[in-house]
């Protein structure tokens, strides 16, 4: 019978995985105690937490979760960030890290239920924070107040799968406002006001 310290452990990396808007698999090893303070102060500062967790307990806690493919990922030292608000910070945050601590390895992320490899973590970093992106949203939408108010609760709400469809749009080179701005409008806003607002700026 699993101990209790362990099934919370479980229960407690779970609610992780279900919480956060995305996560992402780092290698630490070869990394200072030293090292891994700065990251988690970086990462803290973008609403992220890091955690090194055993790899039996956080397999289980993705197959309770629902999360399948992951435990690939999960083998030797490895530690998961829970991009609690940001999905962009939190990539870039880590990326910038790596760049002067190579032996920090981004394995993989998990961005609104699509598995990201290193290389499309990378771009995700590469994307505009979302409060740049918020500011060219609105500039771009040009909404009434009250829409506006539900604009913005609805970016909040989708955020996940909005970056999920920016990262999709980078390579192609899309106009990653007019995408984000389609991402986040509420289901009741009709699409051709926002184009119609985009095409009078």
């Amino acid at each position: 019978m699993p101990r209790p310290e362990k099934v919370q452990a479980v229960a407690d990396i779970k609610e992780r995985l279900e919480g956060a808007e995305a996560v992402f698999l780092t290698e630490y090893r070869g990394l200072t105690v030293k090292a891994v303070q700065a990251l988690r102060r970086s990462l803290r500062e973008s609403g992220a937490e890091y955690k090194v967790v055993k790899m039996t307990l956080a397999q289980l806690a993705a197959s309770d979760a629902g999360v399948e493919g992951l435990n690939e990922y999960l083998v030797g030292p490895t530690a998961i960030a829970f991009a609690m608000r940001d999905p962009v910070a939190t990539a870039k945050a880590l990326k910038d890290f790596s760049r002067t601590n190579e032996v920090l390895v981004l394995k993989a992320g998990l961005l609104a239920g699509h598995f990201l490899t290193p290389e499309e973590v990378s771009r995700l970093a590469d994307i505009e924070p979302r409060d740049v992106l918020l500011s060219k949203i609105a500039g771009a939408a040009k909404a009434p107040l009250a829409k506006a108010a539900g604009f913005f609760a609805s970016f909040n709400r989708n955020a996940a799968t909005m970056f999920n469809q920016l990262l999709d749009k980078k390579s192609s080179g899309e106009n990653l406002v007019e995408v984000a701005t389609e991402a986040s409008l509420p289901a009741e806003a009709p699409m051709t006001d926002t184009a119609d607002s985009a095409e009078e700026e």
